[in-house]
């Protein structure tokens, strides 16, 4: 009981000074009721060499970590009990290993993993794919405190879809909630959303890549256009709004994209990923990775083509990445990488309802084209300064354009030739230039009080970023992708500046080996200012100065029942600022408030997860969301009487509802009682209530309460619901899910064990075939398959 009303307390005294009080008297609860266990061991080869990298997972509490440069491991805060504890690293033989932890124990256990052969280790391969489960992150994560807040992490090795074409709703099929917008069907981007929030480029969230952020400018235009090769992506783990304090604004969360590491047993290591599929579909993507001395690096070139399935939807995609990571010393790392993204997309142009119902393929444009071209640069250096105090000190940016050239207009409006130039009507050409800088110091310290482990994670976050943004140019006649302008001139020219820093802290207490709670705040403190022209409008009547200066609480608390189960719960401010978007007025008619606001509320969440044994996994989830200073617009009269639309905050809305996530196994066979073969229902299901608590719109021309209505372009539900069945040998296993009004086509998978690298195939509704090489020895879980 006490986990929830310390929870609901905060919520029903959300004042600022009251948020500061419990943040304080939170950080005073200790007691020492129950043992506390760190889990230490190495993993050693057969030399007795320590192997750096190996990954290290607790398989009851998915709890888990990442071996150092000596073999090394630490799990903290393992409550007393028997467990299975799974190792796995590249180029070794995988093990289960049956652990019994005391209280206060102190001897570190010691695993030697053999070295793999050339024939790949069928039971790593199999149990990796056949387990398609959405894991939990531990809770302390890379400098972060992820305890009491809802998470999930999706292995991607382990994901049955379309990856080659970035198939959102394949990809986030098993995460309860998740909204998927499928812009193009081309597989240029990921656009999703929770909660009731707008899916646009997944811009209401913090969006990283190992870490560091891919927004194109998150005071300008959040919107993620960076969009690296899914093949590359070893998981994603999504954290939920409540951790807004440690990731920043945005009411969504964040999402890290986590790339794969490299085959550091070698010098040298290939991987080559090759996909042909309906609809012109050709993808290439091709790896290299390995270990040279100090120095770990990885980089890889990727290409896709598609012809798309309507008609002038043609895309060319390419992107980037090259990782370099040098160990100074063993307490000291630095790393610089550099990703890269672009493509050129042309666009079919819009359909009536009629037109769509005669030919959902048929096109109404032929020379429209979007064009983002993204760079990410970063910087990291890692200090582990003591054996309790780590240092991470994070140099980034987002640098690129976004362009687009295309003939404006509704879908019933032709872009035919004038028979007197016979020509085509000029295109409008739109760029943006983003120049986003972010450095981020952070640190984390785990101490003891009163005989309890607690860790502090604080910080200061520096951003500068510029925008500039040209739009409404005159654009040639013709019909390729070109971004020449006859008239140097633009329609609009405006320049978006922000200048922003913030302060965080969280501290994650355990009050007993059970239960904790991670108090924090963030503050919040900058300015964007708005400068440059409109050939319509007076650049004056813009609002020239925007202020982000927030106080920003949040308490998280979480409950374990069990080494397997857990309850959790947590409230957490946010805010999104006003963007680019919000401030420009369409035409003439429309005014803009000199005086806008960031949108600025609250995420509170609770719920309960686990698994109980292998049959059964699950998390249920209540949550509430609070958006005040929604954008929208008013209808206005001047001081002469002349009507208007004048761009404001128009309104709150309020969001609550249900995330319920279960998958049920009753049939699990693993290769020593016969062929590999599983059998799971599963839900992923989630139910919203989102109205406006406040607010005005304009209605036929007048300006009427909306207070009560549904917040608008979201589903009231999103379930989702499906089988898994898989079997070893070359026997088809297959997976059919079932979402809100959407019948996937059953996948099949076909496996043939012999080969010295593995190979297989299988059928997705896209109809793609996919061809991987690996190096010889490599074991990674997405190695060594044929996708059909």
């Amino acid at each position: 009981m006490r986990l929830f009303t310390l929870v609901w307390a905060f919520q029903l005294k959300l004042g600022r000074s009251t948020g500061l009080t419990l943040l304080i008297l939170g950080s005073l609860l200790m007691s020492n009721t129950f043992a506390q266990t760190t889990l230490t061991g190495k993993i050693t080869n057969e030399k007795g060499l320590g192997i750096e990298g190996s990954a290290v997972r607790i398989s009851e509490t998915r709890a888990g970590g990442v071996t150092d440069k000596e073999g090394m491991f630490k799990l903290e805060s393992v409550l007393p009990g028997n467990y299975t504890l799974l190792i796995s690293t590249v180029g070794y033989t995988s093990q289960k290993v049956k652990i019994s932890v005391q209280p206060g124990q102190s001897t570190p256990i010691e695993i030697t993993l053999k070295e793999a052969t050339n024939q790949l280790d069928e039971v790593v391969i199999e149990e990796r794919k056949n387990s398609i489960l959405v894991e939990r992150l531990p809770d302390v994560h890379n400098l972060y405190l992820t305890a009491g807040k809802k998470n999930e992490v999706i292995q991607m090795g382990a994901v049955n879809g379309n990856i080659a074409e970035k198939t959102g709703r394949q990809i986030f099929a098993k995460i309860p909630g998740v909204f998927v917008y499928d812009m193009d069907g081309s597989g240029n981007q990921i656009n999703i959303s929770t909660r009731g929030l707008d899916p646009h480029r997944s811009w209401e969230y913090n969006i990283r890549q190992n870490g560091v952020i891919t927004n194109s400018d998150m005071y300008g235009y959040p919107a993620s256009h960076y969009s690296p090769a899914m093949e590359s992506i070893e998981r994603i783990e999504l954290v939920r709004g409540t951790a807004s304090l440690q990731y920043g604004s945005q009411f969504g969360g964040m999402i890290n994209y986590v790339t794969k590491l490299p085959d550091t047993t070698k010098a040298f290591s290939f991987e080559s990923t090759n996909s042909a599929g309906s609809y012109g579909l050709f993808s290439s993507y091709n790896a290299i990775g390995g270990k040279i001395g100090k120095l770990t690096y990885s980089a890889y070139y990727q290409k896709r083509h598609s012809d798309g399935y309507r008609k002038n939807a043609r895309s060319d995609a390419e992107s980037q990445f090259v990782s370099l990571s040098y160990a100074v010393s063993k307490s000291l790392q630095v790393k610089a990488e550099l990703g890269r993204s672009s493509y050129v997309y042309q666009i079919p142009g819009p359909l009536t309802d009629a037109r769509f119902a005669q030919d959902p393929r048929q096109s109404t444009r032929s020379r429209n084209y979007f064009n983002p071209d993204i760079y990410i640069p970063s910087v990291v250096v890692d200090w582990k300064i003591s054996p309790s105090t780590r240092l991470r000190w994070t140099n980034s940016g987002v640098y690129g354009t976004r362009n687009s050239v295309m003939l404006d207009a509704f879908a019933n409006v032709r872009d035919s030739i004038n028979p007197a130039t016979n020509q085509y009507k000029a295109r409008q050409v739109d760029i943006d230039n983003f120049n986003s800088f972010t450095s981020e110091l952070r640190i984390a310290h785990q101490y003891r009080i009163a005989g309890m482990t607690s860790f502090l994670s604080a910080g200061v976050q520096y951003m500068d970023n510029t925008l500039r943004r040209r739009q409404l140019g005159k654009g040639t006649t013709g019909s390729d992708f070109d971004l020449t302008v006859t008239d140097p001139e633009f329609g609009r020219d405006l320049y978006m500046k922000t200048k922003n820093i913030a302060v965080f802290l969280e501290n994650l207490l355990y009050i007993t080996p059970r239960f904790t709670i991670s108090p924090g705040l963030r503050i919040e403190s900058g300015v964007t200012d708005v400068s440059g022209s409109i050939s319509y409008y007076n650049p004056t009547d813009l609002p020239n100065s925007i202020k982000h200066k927030f106080p920003l609480f949040g308490i998280n608390s979480q409950y374990r029942i069990n080494p397997t189960n857990k309850l959790y719960a947590g409230i957490s401010q946010a805010y999104r600022p006003v963007v680019f978007k919000d401030i420009i007025p369409g035409s003439v008619l429309e005014k803009v408030d000199k005086n806008l606001k960031d949108g600025f509320g609250y995420n509170l969440e609770a719920g309960i997860t686990g698994n109980m044994g292998s049959l059964l996994t699950y998390d249920i989830g209540l949550f509430q969301m609070l958006y005040n200073n929604r954008m929208g617009m008013l209808s206005m009269n001047d001081n002469t009487n002349q009507a208007y639309l004048l761009r404001t905050n128009i309104g709150n809305t309020l969001t609550k509802g249900l995330e319920f996530y279960a998958e049920y196994k009753p049939i699990q066979v693993d290769h020593k009682s016969g062929a590999p073969t599983e059998l799971s229902f599963f839900t992923s299901t989630a139910y919203f209530d989102a109205k406006y608590s406040k607010g005005t719109a304009i209605v036929n021309g007048e300006n009427t309460s909306i207070v009560g209505n549904k917040l608008e372009a979201y589903p009231p539900g999103l379930p989702e619901t499906g089988f898994n069945f898989s079997i070893g040998s070359c026997l088809p296993p297959c997976n059919t899910a079932m979402s809100a009004k959407v019948l996937r086509t059953p996948s099949i998978r076909l496996r043939h064990r012999p080969m010295p690298l593995a190979e297989s195939c299988r059928a997705t509704e896209s109809g793609i075939l996919t061809v991987p090489y690996v190096s010889p020895r490599v074991t990674r879980s997405d190695s060594g398959s044929t996708t059909l």
